[in-house]
């Protein structure tokens, strides 16, 4: 009979998907004690309460980590000494398309483990926060919320999307997604990848180099892009300033993307039209910025991509990627070390 293989579920899931993951052959031997892991605020949460275990539960936890080949989302408790609590991992199934940051702040991008993203599985969402973002300021809905506040009934005239220019920056599966559903919306898109890179869309490709010409053409900026040693502080003070006046920011991608006091400073001189933000340099964001109190901004405590159905697509990524790995077959979306994605 062929070996056992011990996969680790280190997230809350449902117990439908949990036997699902069970169900992908024979081979496979589940540890699953939902009583060890955090306690899920929301659906969907792959973050959750930490509980406090007692030395009894520990112990499971700690067999739990010994006998995983192969780990469905990273472990709470001590991340970085994973390489000695689970001397036989050999895969790590992450539950977020961006694990660049993470695991080289706990150095598991040392090991030769193989890591995978859940990219692709948020597209959608966030395809839609971005359209929610640029439409929520183009059509001025702030001045709808206040005149409805003060029962104010004086009719004005209106912004339209279509046809004004939508700069998409970071052309992954996101980005892709992003593109398709402004060009549905009948804008014109430039869509901005890598230096050297080839994309098949249907719309205007240029990289990054060009972002200073690219800017001031702007209508809409939405970025996409992951947190790399080339794309921190992109949108930089200087690149801030060079954005079409009224333009409207939407990111998506990392806080750390963007010069956060220039932005401030721009939405607070109406240079900018508004920012739609789903990520933060700090997060939480703090009670003291600026931003939570500015009516031009629209803040998203990093849940944009969050859905009632993330749990059940993510299984269905790690099912497929499982029986893979068990055939010895390529598996989808291998973190990348020397990318950062």
């Amino acid at each position: 009979m062929s070996p056992r293989l011990g996969v680790l579920i280190a997230t809350y899931l449902e117990p439908h998907l949990v036997d699902r993951i069970a169900a992908v052959d024979p081979r496979v031997d589940i540890r699953y004690e939902p009583d060890l892991l955090p306690v899920p605020r929301y659906a969907c949460d792959h973050t959750g309460t930490p509980r406090v275990l007692d030395d009894t539960q520990q112990q499971r936890w700690e067999r739990a980590l010994r006998e995983a080949d192969v780990s469905f989302d990273f472990d709470w408790q001590a991340p970085a000494e994973l390489p000695t609590r689970a001397p036989n991992l050999r895969w790590v199934q992450a539950t977020s398309a961006g694990i660049g940051g993470f695991v080289q702040r706990t150095g598991l991008d040392q090991t030769d483990w193989t890591f995978t993203t859940a990219a692709g599985i948020h597209a959608v969402p966030l395809a839609e926060f971005a359209v929610l973002g640029a439409l929520h300021f183009i059509k001025g809905v702030p001045h709808l919320r206040g005149q409805q506040t003060r029962h104010r009934w004086e009719r004005y005239t209106t912004s339209q999307l279509a046809g004004r220019t939508v700069t998409v920056v970071g052309l992954g599966g996101i980005g892709r997604r992003v593109v398709d559903s402004f060009r549905a919306l009948g804008t014109d898109v430039i869509a901005v990848g890598r230096p050297g890179r080839s994309y098949d869309l249907d719309a205007e490709i240029r990289s990054t180099d060009d972002l200073d010409e690219i800017l001031p053409r702007t209508d809409v900026l939405v970025l996409c892009t992951p947190l790399t040693a080339d794309t921190d502080n992109l949108l930089d003070a200087a690149r801030i300033g060079l954005l079409k006046p009224g333009a409207v920011l939407v990111n998506i991608g990392r806080g750390q993307l963007v010069d956060e006091p220039a932005l401030i400073e721009a939405l607070t001189a109406g240079r900018l039209a508004g920012a739609a933000l789903d990520v933060f340099a700090t997060e939480p964001l703090p009670a003291v910025s600026a931003l939570w109190d500015l009516d031009n901004v629209l803040v998203s405590p990093h849940s944009a991509s969050t859905v009632d159905t993330e749990n059940a697509a993510i299984t269905d990524l790690f099912c497929d990627n499982l029986r893979r790995y068990l055939d010895g077959r390529e598996l989808r979306n291998v973190y990348q070390r020397d990318l950062g994605y």
